[in-house]
């Protein structure tokens, strides 16, 4: 039974199993990763400002065409066995090595056949040698990154999340060091991918002296039933995932075979943005609740597990909003004073991008979970459904709008996502209702808070956000947006996160 918070108004019906022993393992877990993703995604997004302007937007282009490759062939290894396995072992913990073992049997030779696919893709969208060339050199991360990730599902498996925050820090400094250092000594796109070899190479290193050191160790020979259930079970999420990252990165792609590496550079700088937000404020807190949702759900505490959906969905669109409104409206000096004049048409792209990114991101709880349910058939359906849209309209509208047609494809195609995903579950009588009076009073807020930013901007973007984000958070709170059940889980998250113990005191001190 769920606690009433002194203090607080009275929740309507309790959540069962929401406790604060659960909130404060889901506090932690989200603190650390939240950290490790606040310094590394931090330093990673400079890092691609750097790269922006060091490369030039033709061979940022060219970095960004090779990245999207990389991306998508990443999902071939994977073959959708990390998110099995971390919901699995969370499950039944004794199973670890057993999971390993056959992880560490299967993911190497996909990694080979990922590696094929995508030499095969460059030479069949007409890239130049020089691009197959770098390509050839950069995939052999995909083996790399590979064997580091199994280790990493296994220690997100087990909830010990800090030292995978850790090491993912560690990495992304190594790679900026030695990568810069490469560019630094005049060794270009070649010098680049060195470096990024070398810090793959010492991440997944690390990976598995700490996870040989915790005890888990692969499990020999090869347990053929989890073999065979990583494969049925995972065929659907990597397909799905094939298809998600391919319709994320299909734009860059097609920009570079229809208009050239230069616009596909323009197109990549506004992606800098775009994934450094989902990277930072969805995943990083998807990952975290991933393990306490699946347990969730396998105990059939189902109101718990609909809370958890209605209450992250909600929660990531009142933190999106805003990033949208001021990000479409301050897009111009934004763009020229992080990548430079060389970036003239980056602005546009990003007034549309960032708003593909608040889909994105609420499209993420949604999508995590249908996983959860097992439901990765109906998640594949849906991708395939965004991927064909997203190309048939990079292919209408590239040629009609250049640059910024890529964007509309992408936000279209993802708006139409979304809807599917959430046409996928059946909520409680009345759910519907009540989720869109609140959103009508989001939107509501988000209307005062663009036309602000609007009157504001040529004063001076600074005084347009720091006036600007206030007063969302005021209108938010005192609009009714947020419900009494929501104050009651705010609390709970709040006073288990590291300092909780004096936010609880102040709460109470203002409420008493």
């Amino acid at each position: 039974m769920l606690d009433t918070v002194p203090g607080l108004p009275e929740s309507g019906e309790p959540v069962p199993g929401f406790s604060s022993a659960v909130a404060k393992r889901a506090a932690r877990n989200a603190t650390a990763l939240a950290l490790s993703a606040m310094a590394a995604k931090g330093l990673m997004f400079v890092w691609q400002l750097v790269l922006a302007r060091w490369l030039g937007s033709e061979g940022y282009g060219i970095y960004g065409t090779i990245g999207a490759l990389l991306a998508v062939g990443a999902a071939i290894p994977e073959f959708g066995m990390g998110m099995i396995v971390v919901r699995d072992v969370a499950q039944r913990p004794a199973e670890a090595a057993r999971y390993l073992g056959a992880t560490l049997s299967m993911q190497p030779l996909l990694a080979g056949a990922g590696y094929a696919v995508l030499t095969l893709a460059a030479i069949l969208l007409g890239y130049d040698a020089e691009i197959r060339a770098l390509l050839a050199f950069a995939a052999i991360n995909l083996l790399v990154d590979a064997l580091g990730n199994m280790c990493h599902n296994q220690l997100l498996a087990a909830e010990r999340m800090v030292i995978p925050a850790i090491i993912s820090t560690a990495h992304i400094i190594a790679l900026v060091i030695l990568a810069g250092t490469a560019l630094a000594l005049d060794g270009g796109l070649w010098g680049l991918y060195v470096g990024t070899l070398i810090a793959g190479l010492l991440r997944t290193s690390a990976y598995w002296i700490v996870l040989l050191r915790s005890g888990v160790r692969p499990a020999f020979p090869v347990d053929r039933a989890v073999a065979l259930g990583l494969l049925v079970n995972g065929a659907p999420i990597a397909l799905t995932s094939f298809l998600a990252l391919a319709y994320t990165h299909t734009d860059k792609l097609i920009t570079t075979a229809m208009i050239g590496t230069e616009g596909t550079g323009q197109l990549t700088a506004g992606f800098v943005i775009v994934f450094g937000v989902i990277e930072l404020l969805s995943t990083t807190v998807l990952v975290a609740v991933f393990p306490m949702m699946s347990r969730a759900y396998a105990d059939r505490m189902r109101a718990m597990f609909e809370f958890m959906i209605e209450k992250l969905s909600f929660f990531t669109l009142v933190i999106s909003l805003p990033i949208g409104i001021f990000t479409s409206l301050l897009a111009v000096p934004l763009a020229a004073l992080l990548f430079g004049s060389e970036y003239t048409r980056t602005a546009d792209v990003l007034q549309i991008l960032i708003w593909y990114t608040v889909v994105t991101m609420v499209a993420n709880v949604f999508a995590q979970a249908l996983l959860i349910e097992n439901r990765q058939r109906r998640t594949l359906a849906i991708r395939s459904a965004g991927l064909a849209i997203n190309i048939s309209l990079n292919v209408l509208l590239l040629p009609r709008m250049g640059v910024p047609g890529a964007a509309v494809a992408s936000l279209i195609a993802e708006c139409i996502v979304l809807a599917l995903m959430v046409r996928s579950f059946t909520f409680p009588a009345g759910w519907w209702a009540n989720v869109t009076h609140r959103l009508t009073r989001l939107a509501a807020v988000g209307a005062v808070l663009a036309a602000l930013v609007f009157a504001l901007r040529g004063v001076h973007p600074l005084v347009a956000a720091g006036v600007g984000a206030p007063v969302y958070a005021a209108l938010v709170l005192v609009s009714g947006a947020i419900a009494k059940d929501d104050w009651d889980l705010i609390y709970r998250l709040a006073i288990a996160m590291p300092g909780g113990t004096v936010i609880g005191r102040y709460w109470q001190r203002q409420l008493g």
